[in-house]
């Protein structure tokens, strides 16, 4: 799939795959969606659009649970990942290593059962201009997408400074953008200037909002903005976000 093929809304799978430590609403200890399940929603994105689908290593099972699932419709979906960020045992780790980041994306082309990522993100932390410019992550992201297993390299940051920074080295940022919370609007400015993508989180205030068609509008309005990701496992939601952003 091609950049221009990337919906303006992308559904988050941290649900598919982890119920701890998940910074949403009731996100501890809820009962992880079934297999049929999650076809079912994979179903209902492709009937309302949502072509995009954001997953991680940290997302517990996430990318083994979307390997098996998706079969003949791979094709039919922008697949993004990320490298960096493991979570076990109720905590996360990060390594940035050269040697983690080509296993962790070996890794992914297993589980997911394809033979090239749409998008590889590095998963960064708090530090993240000492990430991407002090470790071998992004670079060795580069070397793995030279040799034709990703289509698009890519940060998800935490700070301005490291935003722009990926901004400019890369092909996509991703960054916490709302209604609420518009610190890191530079870094979409930058992006757009430099014809990168921007996928956006905490859009919806993971989930924290009373007005989600608003939210969703404020941000898909942004100048720049590729798309918006929504974590979610209810049909109705997705349903309702959908119609938003119609709206």
């Amino acid at each position: 799939m091609e950049k221009n093929l990337i919906s303006r809304l992308g559904l988050g799978t941290v649900k598919f795959g982890r119920n701890r430590g998940v910074k949403y609403p009731g996100g501890e200890g809820f009962a992880l969606p079934s297999d049929a399940d999650i076809s079912s929603l994979l179903d209902l994105c492709l009937d309302l659009g949502i072509t995009l689908l954001d997953t991680a290593p940290a997302y517990g099972s996430a990318e083994e649970r979307l390997g098996g699932i998706l079969g003949a419709r791979r094709e039919k979906f922008f697949l993004m990942t990320k490298t960096g960020e493991e979570f076990s045992d109720g905590k996360s780790t990060h390594n940035f290593t050269a040697a983690h980041t080509i296993f962790s994306v070996e890794r992914s082309l297993k589980r997911l059962k394809t033979d090239c990522l749409d998008c590889a993100l590095v998963h960064s932390s708090p530090d993240d201009i000492n990430i991407l410019k002090n470790t071998d992550a992004l670079e060795t992201l580069v070397r793995l997408k030279e040799a034709g297993k990703i289509r698009m390299v890519g940060v998800s940051t935490y700070t301005v400074e490291g935003g722009i920074y990926a901004a400019e080295k890369t092909d996509a940022v991703m960054v916490a953008y709302n209604n609420g919370y518009t610190a890191e609007k530079e870094v979409i400015d930058r992006a757009r200037l430099a014809g990168k993508a921007v996928f956006v989180k905490k859009g919806l205030g993971s989930g924290h909002t009373d007005d989600p068609a608003r939210d969703i509008r404020f941000v898909l309005e942004t100048p720049g903005v590729s798309s918006l990701i929504i974590g979610s496992i209810n049909p109705r939601h997705i349903r309702e976000n959908a119609a938003g952003l119609r709206a």
